[in-house]
C-alpha cells in the first residue's frame, strides 16, 4: 500500500478538492452569484420577464432551453457509450433507482408539502410537482463530481426519461387530485399531457444526448480514445458548469421580484425542500450500501434519488397555472435550494466513501490516492 493510501480523510479530501478545476473548486461560490444576478437583473429589470418568456418555441423557453442544452452536452460527450454493454444484469441497480424515484420520491415530497405548506395549497401544490419531476439534467453534473459512475448515470437518466413521460401526469393526477380529495381539501388540475413531457424530454435530453454520442464516435474514429478522454472531453467539461450559470441566471431573473418582495414566502417553500433533499439522499445511500453497491453506484444512486427536474416542473407549472403564479413561484425556489444544497451533499458523498467504503476501488479515498502515486 502506497504512503498517500495511508494519509488522513482530511489529507484525501484536500487532494480530491485540488484535482478539481477552478470553475469546480467555488461552484458554490459561482452558483450563489449566479442567483444574485438573476434576482437582480429581474428586480431592475421587471420587464425581463416578459422578454424571457415570450422567447419560446411552443412551450419551451428558449433562453433556458439554450443553458440547459449547454450544460447537459459534455456531460453526455463523456460517457463511454461503448461500454454501456456492461451494464447488463444491473436489474438491482435499476429497480432500486425506480422505487426511489417514483415510488419513495413523490410521496416522500407530497408529505412533507402537506406537512409544511398545509396552510398554503398554491404552494403545496407547486411543491408536488417539483417532487413529481425527476431529474434529467443537473444530476449529470453533480454525479461528475461526486465521482459516480458516469455510465450507470446516463442509463438511470434515460430510465426517468422514459418513466417521467410515462408516470408524471398519472401520479399528478393521484397526488393533486385524488389525495387532497380524500383528506377533504382543495384539488388542483395540472393540464399537462404524456405528449408534452415527451417533448420536453426529447429536446432537454434527446438533442444533447445526440450531440454527445455523435462527438465522441466521430472524434474517437479521428483523434483516438486516449486524446478524447484524456484531452478533448476533460476541457469540453468544464463548459458545463458555464452552462449551468447562465441557465440559473436567466431563471432567477423570471422570478427575481417576486423572490424580492416575498422572502418569507420563499423561506416556508425553501424548508420543506432542504428536508427533502438531505432525507432522499440519505436515505439512497442507506438503501444503497444495504444492497451492497460500490461507491460509484451508490452516489449514482443517491443523486439521481435526491435531484429534480426543476425546468420541467416550471414548466408544467407556468403551462397549468400562468408564469406569475405562486405554483410557478414555487417550483422556482426549488433550483435556489436544490443547487446548493447537492453541491453540499456532493462533499457529503465524498466523506463518505472515505469513511464508510473503505478498501472499496471506486471509493474517492482510493481515487486520490491512485492520483498521488
Amino acid at each position: 500500500m502506497s504512503v498517500q493510501a495511508q494519509s488522513s480523510p482530511a489529507g484525501q479530501t484536500g487532494a480530491i478538492f485540488q484535482r478539481l478545476s477552478f470553475l469546480d473548486r467555488f461552484l458554490p461560490l459561482w452558483i450563489f452569484l449566479a442567483m444574485a444576478a438573476g434576482v437582480a437583473l429581474g428586480a431592475i429589470f421587471p420587464g425581463i420577464q416578459d422578454t424571457f418568456d415570450s422567447l419560446r418555441i411552443d412551450t419551451v423557453s428558449f433562453p433556458i432551453a439554450i443553458g440547459l442544452l449547454w450544460m447537459m452536452y459534455p456531460v453526455l460527450a463523456k460517457v463511454k457509450y461503448e461500454e454501456l454493454g456492461n451494464l447488463r444484469g444491473q436489474g438491482r441497480l435499476f429497480g432500486l433507482s425506480i422505487l426511489q424515484n417514483w415510488i419513495i420520491g413523490p410521496a416522500l415530497m407530497t408529505a412533507l408539502a402537506w406537512i409544511f405548506l398545509s396552510d398554503y395549497p398554491e404552494y403545496r401544490t407547486g411543491l408536488i410537482i417539483v417532487g413529481l419531476a425527476r431529474c434529467i439534467a443537473m444530476v449529470l453534473i453533480w454525479n461528475m463530481l461526486a465521482g459516480g459512475n458516469n455510465e450507470d448515470c446516463a442509463v438511470l437518466v434515460a430510465l426517468n426519461s422514459v418513466f417521467q413521460i410515462i408516470m408524471y401526469s398519472p401520479l399528478a393526477y393521484f397526488y393533486l387530485t385524488i389525495v387532497p380529495k380524500a383528506l377533504g381539501a382543495d384539488t388542483a388540475e395540472v393540464g399537462v399531457t404524456m405528449g408534452d413531457i415527451a417533448r420536453s424530454v426529447m429536446i432537454f435530453l434527446g438533442v444533447p444526448l445526440l450531440a454527445g454520442i455523435i462527438t465522441r464516435f466521430a472524434l474517437i474514429r479521428r483523434r483516438g480514445a486516449a486524446w478524447y478522454d484524456g484531452e478533448f472531453a476533460p476541457k469540453l467539461g468544464r463548459t458545463a458548469i458555464i452552462g449551468l450559470l447562465f441557465t440559473i441566471v436567466v431563471m432567477f431573473s423570471m422570478q427575481g421580484e417576486k423572490i424580492v418582495d416575498k422572502p418569507l414566502d420563499v423561506l416556508r417553500i425553501a424548508v420543506p425542500l432542504l428536508v427533502y433533499f438531505v432525507l432522499m439522499f440519505a436515505l439512497s445511500f442507506y438503501m444503497s450500501r444495504r444492497a451492497g453497491f460500490h461507491y460509484d453506484e451508490s452516489a449514482t444512486l443517491s443523486f439521481t434519488a435526491a435531484s429534480n427536474n426543476f425546468e420541467l416542473a416550471i414548466a408544467v407549472a407556468v403551462a397549468a397555472f400562468g408564469i406569475t403564479s405562486q405554483e410557478a413561484l414555487a417550483t422556482v425556489v426549488g433550483p435556489l435550494i436544490e443547487v446548493p444544497a447537492l453541491i453540499g451533499l456532493v462533499y457529503v458523498a465524498l466523506w463518505i466513501g472515505q469513511r464508510y467504503f473503505r478498501g472499496d476501488p471506486t471509493a474517492p479515498a482510493r481515487k486520490a490516492a491512485a492520483a498521488g502515486d
